[in-house]
């Protein structure tokens, strides 16, 4: 018997994404289905007003080695939660809504922020955010292709 065709896109294990409700047209990303929750690199993070109408800003960086360009984003806050890392550290995270534009299709993630300076990707899309939409292939990359050169370059901080 004949399996109907699937209407997942596949994807490579990073891609080049976008942020288009915070103004960021490019970031690499790392698709992680041993995640289950999205990250991206944030630092500043502020939290303002009372319990139910709590919002956070905080400032993302795009680029992998560089500051450049920091994106100031403030939003509600959707949730807290533990979140434990590869290494077996837990802590609580905050939890925004975030839509991320990745191979023509457009997700809304759950989105967690971190301190992701020290890793090689400033931002992870886990399987929650993948689940409904994508096929994640682990042996390539880019399917949706690269970023204009002068984009990566900027990425690599030159």
């Amino acid at each position: 018997m004949r399996q109907p065709p699937h209407s997942s896109t596949i994807a490579g294990w990073r891609e080049w994404v976008s942020l288009p409700g915070i103004g960021v047209p490019w970031i690499k990303a790392k698709l992680d289905t041993g995640a289950r929750t999205s990250t991206i690199h944030a630092f500043d993070v502020k939290v303002t007003g009372d319990a139910g109408t709590e919002r956070v800003r905080f400032w993302v960086h795009p680029w992998q080695d560089s500051d450049d360009d920091a994106v100031s984003v403030e939003c509600p806050i959707h949730d807290r939660r533990t979140v434990r890392s590869s290494s077996g550290h837990a802590e609580e995270r905050i939890v925004v809504l975030m839509d991320v534009a990745i191979l023509g299709r457009t997700v809304t993630a759950e989105m967690t922020l971190s301190n992701r300076d020290s890793m090689g990707f400033r931002m992870l899309i886990g399987r929650e955010a993948l689940r409904k939409s994508f096929i994640v292939d682990p042996a390539i990359s880019f399917v949706g292709g690269r970023a204009p050169r002068h984009v990566r370059l900027i990425n690599r901080g030159r």
